[in-house]
């Protein structure tokens, strides 16, 4: 209560202070003005460099845009600082993505102030999700989202990159500011309402005579309270020292690294090998939705800059290619040849000539062998011969590639009384592939996410609820977003 009574006095006082001039001007004494060496005329006037990132934005923003400090945002303000260290974490949250996003605004000629707004949006949370399907730092709309190629794979989700969602918002942000006269309140109240709203309401205005700013328009609750938001995080920002606000250190320089690594890449593997915690490899790459990168030439992922330099390393694992392009899929109700080869990035014939698979009809808890793109390395049917030398037996083969010998026998159409013939060729098959896959299920972590729950991470991996229960011995199906789960994926 008493640091409220202090911010609006504090503004009481600012509207009531004047400037005047001396009454009695100074006389210049020659005599008396010190003369300046050369040197010193000639040495230029140099600024200190910022900071930090809040100082940077206060330098580079619009000082002579009209600030409106009403009583919605007072309001905001003091629910703020009512808890400076509850604010200094919010502000805190920030930390791995603002610099990147000041840079791009800058890059775009935009007011720099703008970085304010994922504050409002996600909390900086690229794993944000409203409960009307807004996405991401900047909460895309899939419709949006689509309008400015975010785009929505099984591997990845584009409005949760934290990059990709940036350049799109500011993409976004260019389009309203000309559409709306470079008026800074008018284009935040477009991206919160939509553009189309904004001009409805703005003619509705002009039919009436009327004035057509921000302040003047008949908007929604939500809308109305939008920018009265953002200009109590701006007020409390650049004018910190004032309202007892002591920002979190965060420099003027990257923290994170973009690098390139050949092939697909495990997440839980990479974050390994940093010696960082998987929930922040989510974090910075929020875009993958799996276990693991698409499988392509080149995975791109972002990393704490201080760990770069294990990836320069000649013995780094990541040097090579790391593919992993096969995952088994338990069929269940509504699946179909071309759901699947749609969801997986792949084609229909490849499905039926790995699987042996005739008809197009599937039958529910069969297990498929599916590619995971379509690659060169994926162009090929994983069918394994075993040349029969000297000495060999069923036994013998069966026991080098762990196939019973039943099986053995049946995929060759052999019984057990059949002789074996030098250079005979046995199929050890990619049936054998199905086996090996389930027997071979690997562990990963998964951050739980907003939104999230057991069915949509039991879809998400193609997993059963209670493989999810089983392996994290879950008393109940209540999750917390940040929670870090075990999810044994059938994936090789």
């Amino acid at each position: 209560m008493e640091r409220q009574f202090l911010v609006i006095l504090s503004l009481c006082l600012i509207a009531g202070c004047q400037i005047t001039s001396l009454s009695t001007p100074v006389e210049i004494n020659d005599e008396l003005t010190p003369t300046l060496a050369v040197d010193e005329i000639k040495q230029p006037f140099q600024e200190e460099p910022p900071k930090n990132i809040w100082e940077y934005i206060v330098n580079k923003s619009l000082q002579d845009s009209e600030i409106v400090i009403n009583d919605q945002a007072l309001l905001f303000m003091n629910n703020h600082i009512k808890d400076i260290d509850k604010f200094n974490d919010y502000l805190n949250k920030s930390y791995y993505f603002i610099y990147y996003v000041v840079q791009e605004l800058e890059a775009a000629d935009l007011p720099v102030e703008l970085a304010f707004i994922p504050f409002i949006e996600s909390n900086y949370d690229p794993f944000s999700i409203s409960p009307s399907g807004a996405v991401g730092l900047w909460q895309f709309m899939p419709k949006t989202g689509r309008l400015f190629n975010l785009e929505k794979t099984w591997w990845s989700e584009d409005r949760h990159d934290p990059y990709r969602s940036t350049h799109a918002a500011i993409g976004y942000f260019k389009y309203l500011f000309e559409r709306f006269d470079n008026d800074i309140y008018l284009a935040l109240a477009a991206y919160n309402a939509g553009p189309t709203y904004l001009d409805r309401q703005i003619r509705k205005n002009k039919r009436l005579g009327l004035n057509t700013d921000f302040f003047s328009l008949n908007l929604s609750k939500q809308v109305t309270e939008y920018i009265p938001k953002y200009i109590a995080i701006r007020e409390l920002v650049f004018n910190a020292e004032k309202y007892g606000v002591d920002l979190p250190d965060i420099p003027t320089d990257s923290v994170v690294q973009k690098v390139e690594i050949p092939g697909q890449v495990e997440i839980m593997t990479l974050s390994e090998y940093l010696d960082i915690k998987p929930e922040l490899l989510y974090k910075l790459n929020a875009g993958y939705t799996k276990w693991a990168s698409a499988p392509k030439d080149k995975s791109i992922f972002y990393i704490p800059i201080d760990k770069a330099f294990l990836l320069d390393d000649p013995d780094s694992p990541f040097e090579n290619v790391n593919q992993i392009n096969w995952i088994s899929h338990v069929v269940s109700s509504g699946d179909n040849l071309w759901s699947l080869a749609t969801k997986y990035d792949t084609e229909v014939r490849i499905i039926k000539e790995i699987n042996y698979i005739e008809s197009d009809l599937l039958s529910i808890n069969d297990t498929l062998l599916i590619p995971l793109s379509k690659m060169k390395t994926n162009n090929f049917i994983p069918y394994e011969m075993h040349i029969v030398s000297e000495g060999d037996t069923l036994w013998d083969i069966s026991k080098k590639y762990g196939i019973p010998i039943k099986d053995l026998l049946r995929i060759n159409s052999l019984t057990k009384s059949s002789y074996l013939q030098l250079g005979q060729q046995l199929t050890i098959g990619n049936k054998n592939i199905h086996r090996n896959i389930e027997s071979k299920k690997r562990t990963i972590l998964y951050s739980v996410k907003q939104g999230d729950n057991l069915y949509k991470i039991s879809e998400l991996f193609d997993v059963s609820i209670q493989s999810i229960k089983d392996i994290n011995e879950f008393k109940n199906s209540q999750l917390m977003p940040g929670q870090i789960i075990k999810v044994a994926i059938r994936a090789f």
